[in-house]
C-alpha cells in the first residue's frame, strides 16, 4: 500500500492522541473500502453499518495500542499496517454480529426475503466464466475463505492469518491446496 499505508499509520498515531481531525480524515481514507468488503461478507446493510460503527469507535479507542506497537519498531501489529489492523477489528466485529444475528433470529431462513443485489464475489464469478465459477465453488469452505482473503482483498498471508485466526502456515498450505485443486479441475 506503499506511501497511503505510511499515511494512515501516521493518523493512527495522531488519532491515539485524541486527534479528531486525524479521526475524521482516517475515517474518509478507510470506510469506503471497509464498508465494500465488509459487504462482500454480508449482505445485510444494517449489520454492515452496524459493524463500521463499532469498529471505528474501537479505533477510536485503541489506537494507542496499534500505534505503540509501530513506534516502539515492533513488527507484532495485527495485521501488519494500519488497513490490515482495522480489517481485523472489523472482521471480528462482523462476525460477533453475526453470531448475535443467529442467537436471536426468530424467522427461519426459507421465510427471509431474497435480496435482489448478488454479492460482489458472485458477480466476479459470474464474469470469469463458468468452469473456474464451478471449480471455486467445488473447493472446500476453508480453501475458498484463503481465496476470498488473498486474491479478492489482497491481503498478505500474514493479514490473512489474523484474519482467519489461523497460522501463516496454514494459510500458505490451504492456498497451494486451492491453487492445486483449480489447476486440476481446469486442466
Amino acid at each position: 500500500m506503499g506511501r497511503s499505508s505510511d499515511d494512515e499509520e501516521r493518523l493512527l498515531r495522531r488519532v491515539a492522541r485524541a486527534d479528531l481531525d486525524a479521526f475524521d480524515e482516517l475515517y474518509r481514507r478507510t470506510s469506503p473500502w471497509l464498508a465494500m468488503r465488509l459487504r462482500r461478507r454480508c449482505r445485510d446493510d444494517g449489520i454492515v453499518a452496524e459493524v463500521l460503527q463499532d469498529t471505528y469507535v474501537t479505533v477510536w479507542r485503541a489506537a494507542g495500542s496499534f500505534a505503540g506497537i509501530r513506534r516502539s519498531g515492533g513488527t507484532d501489529a495485527p495485521g501488519g499496517s494500519a488497513a490490515g489492523w482495522i480489517w481485523t477489528i472489523a472482521a471480528r466485529r462482523l462476525v460477533d454480529a453475526l453470531r448475535k444475528r443467529a442467537r436471536t433470529q426468530e424467522v427461519p431462513a426459507e421465510h427471509l426475503p431474497v435480496r435482489s443485489v448478488p454479492a460482489a464475489e458472485d458477480e466476479a464469478l459470474g464474469s470469469i466464466g463458468l468452469e473456474l465459477a464451478t471449480a471455486l465453488n467445488d473447493l472446500a469452505p476453508e480453501l475458498r475463505e484463503v481465496l476470498a482473503a488473498m486474491v479478492l482483498d489482497g491481503f498478505t498471508v500474514r493479514e490473512t492469518s489474523v484474519l482467519l485466526g489461523v497460522p501463516e502456515g496454514t494459510v500458505k498450505s490451504r492456498a497451494r491446496r486451492a491453487r492445486n485443486a483449480l489447476r486440476e479441475a481446469l486442466a
